[in-house]
């Protein structure tokens, strides 16, 4: 039976987010809640995938944010050679998951039929839907589209054995979520499925939603998905880097996800 070891890797910060920014009417208990930005690394016999790519130092300085490692380094400290990836998973195409577009030459980029039509349709007519797209993304996907390096997906889907996407929407209409088989049982990545912990586990949605409906929906999805709470990671929380080990010595924006929390 398959088994991933998955790696999440920091690249990049927001030191500067309150609570009132990660929680649907705010917070009445305001104060700091920085914010990291990762993608992360799925390894097993069926090859190494990427799930999303983040973006670069030009997107960092235009978006108010502060790269920590670019995300080609994280990734080769991994060993990881990013000309090597044969396989990039896409959780939506908002601006910090679907950047860095040259660092994957050889990849084919999977994400949902309905993040496509989202991100090049009629609702990106509008100045607030758009805000967390950026046109070049956008349209290096379309590149792609027609180079035969994407492959669509529609609502749940297998990669390999042990490793799916599902499509959960809420944050973005095509958001999708990848479920891997580990070590510790059955993971699931949430990339902004739900930003936080606390989004998740109080049911506190965060207020970037193209459906609140659908971002509540999708936590029950990935309760379902998954084997325990504790088996959900989240996209943007510093306490990832806090509740599971370091992937190897010396490595404190790299942790192992396929290991037990840290108690």
């Amino acid at each position: 039976m398959s088994e991933y070891e998955i790696h999440a890797v920091r690249y990049a910060a927001n030191e500067e987010r309150r609570r009132e920014e990660n929680f649907l009417g705010g917070d009445p208990h305001d104060g700091p809640m920085p914010m990291d930005y990762f993608v992360w690394v799925i390894r097993g016999e069926a090859g190494t995938f990427v799930f999303d790519t983040g973006f670069d130092e030009a997107m960092a300085r235009r978006r108010g944010r502060r790269i920590t490692r670019p995300v080609g380094a994280g990734l080769k400290a991994l060993g990881v050679e990013p000309d090597g990836v044969r396989d990039v998973v896409l959780s939506h195409m908002h601006y910090d998951h679907a950047g860095n577009h040259d660092l994957f030459p050889n990849a084919r980029y999977h994400l949902q039929d309905e993040e496509m039509r989202y991100c090049t349709g009629r609702c990106m007519c509008h100045a607030h839907l758009r805000h967390p797209f950026e046109k070049a993304d956008v349209t290096a996907m379309v590149g792609r589209v027609f180079e035969g390096r994407a492959r669509f997906h529609e609502g749940s889907s297998e990669l390999a054995p042990g490793l799916s996407v599902h499509l959960v929407g809420g944050h973005s209409r095509g958001l999708q979520v990848v479920r891997a088989r580990t070590r510790r049982g059955w993971v699931v990545l949430a990339s902004d499925a739900s930003h936080y912990y606390e989004n998740f586990e109080r049911r506190r949605p965060f207020p970037i939603a193209e459906s609140v409906s659908a971002m509540l929906e999708g936590y029950d999805a990935m309760d379902r998905l998954s084997d325990s709470r504790a088996h959900i990671v989240p996209g943007h929380d510093p306490m990832v880097l806090r509740r599971y080990p370091p992937s190897r010595p010396g490595l404190e924006d790299v942790v192992r996800l396929d290991a037990d929390p840290v108690p």
